[in-house]
């Protein structure tokens, strides 16, 4: 058995295009760092290739990308690659954490190793991009900037050793990213939002999908304004479409103390997690 980690990620900017592409996508702008939760994947050989996982909600069929990601390095590799592939699911699905495209890049990555392919960089990220917008980034998963639809990645190298202590909290629901693209244009502003740019260490934080989503969830918005309440809050923001906020702060016992007051304040039932956006080696 073979192990490999897949890091979620947050963006710590998001800017959208008005105008759909022809593909039906849209053009971006995302600044997005990877953060220290991580899933794990297991590969055995088998005579098949299957998939499970443990996590309630998480297909395990061919919907799932990392059996995408299996097809498509088998497009390129002309035969079937025949792993017993499990998930040990640490990043909750639905919230804006890339975690299933996360775990589509470790997939590429992992059969190219175990395979012995050596296929170049340039090649696994042609077969990520076919898979999701988010997954090139996760192949090298620096801090980076994401345009195009996502999937032409540029490492930002004046923020590898920028690092900051990080909050996370999640509510039991999710958000469909097609929902929040989808109503990027004819949602309406929420009052006493605060939706705008927010600056800390050289870098704007802002993130554009707030706006729809805020407005079939506003919950979430109310989060994020508690959030930026919270002492040591420095930035508060929602990652990807949600339903995913974060908070970056300055120390860890900070981190700690509002995901405390999180659950004890405003739902027990709250997905948290501190830990550090940007982990140095």
């Amino acid at each position: 058995m073979t192990s490999y980690t897949a890091p979620a990620k947050i963006n710590l900017s998001l800017r959208v295009s008005s105008k759909e592409r022809e593909d039906g996508y849209h053009n971006v702008d995302i600044l997005m760092a990877r953060i220290d939760l991580c899933d794990t994947l297991e590969f055995n050989n088998s005579r098949t290739t299957t998939l499970a996982c443990e996590m309630p909600g998480v297909p395990t069929d061919e919907s799932n990308l990392v059996f995408r990601a299996v097809r498509e390095f088998e497009k390129v590799y002309g035969r079937k690659a025949k792993q017993r592939i499990n998930i040990i699911k640490a990043v909750p699905h639905g919230a804006g954490l890339g975690g299933g495209s996360s775990d589509a890049a470790a997939t590429l990555l992992a059969l190219n190793e175990i395979l012995g392919t050596n296929y170049a960089p340039e090649e696994l990220q042609a077969m990520a991009a076919a898979i999701g917008s988010d997954v090139p980034f996760f192949l090298n998963p620096v801090v980076s900037r994401c345009t195009g639809r996502g999937e032409i990645v540029t490492p930002k190298p004046e923020l590898a050793a920028w690092s900051r202590p990080l909050v996370l909290l999640k509510p039991q629901f999710a958000v469909s990213t097609p929902y929040a693209y989808k109503n990027l244009t004819c949602s309406r502003r929420l009052k006493n939002i605060n939706y705008g740019t927010q600056k800390l260490d050289d870098i704007t934080f802002v993130n554009e999908l707030e706006r729809p989503v805020f407005a079939k969830f506003p919950v979430l918005a109310a989060m994020k304004m508690w959030l930026l309440e919270q002492e040591g809050a420095q930035v508060a923001l929602m990652s990807g479409s949600g339903s995913s906020l974060f908070a970056l702060t300055d120390t860890p016992e900070q981190a700690r103390a509002i995901a405390e007051k999180a659950r004890a304040e405003l739902d027990p039932t709250l997905f948290v997690h501190c830990g550090v956006v940007n982990p140095q080696p």
